[in-house]
Order: C-alpha cells, then sequence, then structure tokens
C-alpha cells in the first residue's frame, strides 16, 4: 500500500499523543493528523479541542480515526504505553508497556501500514525493539525518539553554564534513554572548540553533575506534573520535521544497533542521518574509553532487559537474528 506524506497517525491520545498532535498542527507539517486509542471518547474529545484551535491556523483535517486510516499514513507515532509515577525507572514499566505498544504494532501493520513507526512509549528503547518484532518492516523505518531530548537538556545546561546560545554548542547522550546513558563530555564543542578549550571554562565543570541533571531531568518534572508532554512532544516534532522535508539531518535517535561495542540487534540512541527512508545512517562519533566502555554497558543493559522481557512475555528473543 503507497504511503501518502500527509497523514500521520498518533497512536495513544494521552499526555504525550494529544501535545504531539498540537505541536504537530501548529507546525503545519501534515495536512491529515488521526488520533487513535483505545479510549474512543478521550480520544475524540482531544481531536475536537486541536481541531478547535487549527480553526486560528493553517488548514487541516484533524480526527479520531482507527487502525484503517493509520494505513496510509506516511509516519505512525507510537505514544502509547504504562507511565512512570514517581520515581519509578522507565524500564520498571516495561512489561505493561511492552504489550500495549505490541498490540498497537501489530494492528497497524495488520491494516497494511507501509510507512515509518516512530515510538515514544517508555522504555522507548525497548518500545523500539517491540514495535520492530510487530511491525514487519526494516529497521530504518522503526525508529524510538531515544535521546534526541537528553542532548537537547545537556546543550542547553552547558550554554547557560558558558553564557553562550545552545545553538553554539554540540553536545550527545547516547545509549539509553534512561538511567544508564552516557554523556559524550570529552568530544563537546563550544563555538568548534573542545570544551575544555573554550576560555579554560569546560575545567571549571563539573561534568559528572551536569550529565546527572539530564538523567534526573523527567524524573523531577514527573514528580511535579505527573508526567512529561512537551519536551518529548517536540522531539516528535522534529523527527518527524526532518522526515518529511528529507533534511539528512544528524540526530540522536533510537536505532537497531548491530556490531558496534560488541553489541548485536538492540536499539539504542546513536547519532543517525534522518531522511525520507528513516535512518539512513548510523554514526559512531569520537569518544574517550571510559565512554565507550560505558556505552557498551548501556547496550548490555538494554539488552538483558529485552530478553528478560522476553522471558516473562514467553515470547522469542528476536534481538538475537
Amino acid at each position: 500500500m503507497e504511503t501518502g506524506r500527509d497523514r500521520v497517525a498518533i497512536i495513544g491520545a494521552g499526555h504525550v499523543g494529544a501535545t504531539a498532535a498540537y505541536a504537530l498542527m501548529l507546525r503545519a507539517l501534515f495536512r491529515e493528523i488521526v488520533l487513535i486509542d483505545s479510549d474512543a471518547n478521550r480520544a475524540a474529545a482531544e481531536a475536537q479541542d486541536i481541531a478547535d484551535a487549527n480553526a486560528l491556523a493553517r488548514p487541516a483535517r484533524i480526527w479520531f480515526g482507527d487502525y484503517a486510516d493509520a494505513a496510509t499514513a506516511s509516519i505512525a507515532v507510537v505514544t502509547a504505553g504504562a507511565a512512570t509515577h514517581g520515581a519509578e525507572t522507565r524500564l520498571s514499566v516495561a512489561a505493561r508497556s511492552a504489550a500495549i505498544v505490541g498490540e498497537c504494532v501489530t494492528k497497524l501493520s495488520a491494516a497494511g501500514f507501509n510507512g515509518i513507526i516512530l515510538v515514544a512509549s517508555n522504555p522507548v528503547d525497548l518500545m523500539a525493539m517491540i514495535a520492530f518484532d510487530c511491525a514487519d518492516l526494516p529497521a530504518s523505518r522503526v525508529i524510538g525518539t531515544g535521546t534526541l531530548l537528553d542532548s537537547s537538556r545537556l546543550r542547553t545546561l552547558l550554554a547557560e553554564e558558558l553564557n553562550v546560545a545552545s545553538g553554539s554548542v554540540d553536545a550527545l547522550v547516547l545509549g539509553e534513554h534512561g538511567d544508564s546513558e552516557v554523556a559524550l563530555m570529552s568530544v563537546v564543542r563550544v563555538g568548534g572548540l573542545l570544551l575544555a578549550d573554550f576560555s579554560g571554562a569546560g575545567g571549571n565543570l563539573d561534568q559528572q553533575e551536569l550529565a546527572q541533571t539530564v538523567r534526573d531531568a523527567g524524573y523531577g518534572i514527573v514528580s511535579g506534573k505527573g508526567y512529561t508532554s512537551y519536551g518529548v512532544a517536540t522531539a516528535i516534532v522534529r523527527i518527524c520535521e526532518a522526515i518529511v522535508r528529507d533534511e539528512k539531518v544528524i540526530l540522536p535517535v533510537s536505532t537497531r544497533v548491530s556490531g558496534a561495542f560488541g553489541l548485536s540487534g538492540i536499539y539504542m540512541s546513536m547519532p543517525c542521518i534522518l531522511g525520507a527512508a528513516g535512518v539512513e545512517r548510523m554514526l559512531i562519533p569520537s569518544m574517550s574509553t571510559e565512554e565507550a566502555t560505558a556505552l557498551g554497558a548501556s547496550g548490555a543493559t538494554l539488552r538483558a532487559a529485552y530478553a528478560s522481557l522476553c522471558r516473562d512475555q514467553h515470547t522469542p528473543d528476536r534481538s538475537i537474528f
């Protein structure tokens, strides 16, 4: 089935899904936005609310639909899943989310979807793996939002500390979008200079504290308001934009890694060239030996979590293939 660039499907009309739909409407990337959710009343209400707002923006059709409507979308954004509460880690809700994501992607595939799947459900790396298992699509077209938001947080924190614009800072957080993620502080650049060479300021920063602040940011937001929405929704929009406009931009997103860092068949965040075909190429940036070891350990954490998830659900561990 051919896909159209005019339609995006959002599966899950909770806080993240609804916010992403609203942000996509404001960005005017698609002419049609369809919301899909098991709670038909909520999805219909969210769609109507966004459609009302759209009356003051660029013309678009926004409605509550089903998987048949998603079949011809160019991108299907999966936000459905189990929410974390308080200090719950993302990995702790994996089993609950896996059942939901697996069901959604299976229905999407059965409807004949042949576009790009963008997973935002937590834990996003494991859920991207589940989506890949169920979608019957090449890995290049199953993507997780990954550490795009974490990397942006790191850039913003560094910019504040160094009193420069965040656009002048090049920084990456890779690996799991979660507690084992790795901030590549050794290769941070400010205006083309390594962090330590930027007026000597880099040496005065507590790099471990900055990395920890980035890792814990989501927990703080959940503690205060009960969920996160705006940051991840904006990451969804940025990835969709890169795909729709065939930008060939390099962003840290969750993709299938095979061979790097001694890992095979797992999803985690790496810098990727994104375009109309999805992930066109995965890059392995320069990093210190310690960072490479930590990144391998992050991948191993995800590998073990996925294997445990498959055992719990009595399904084959497909990451070895």
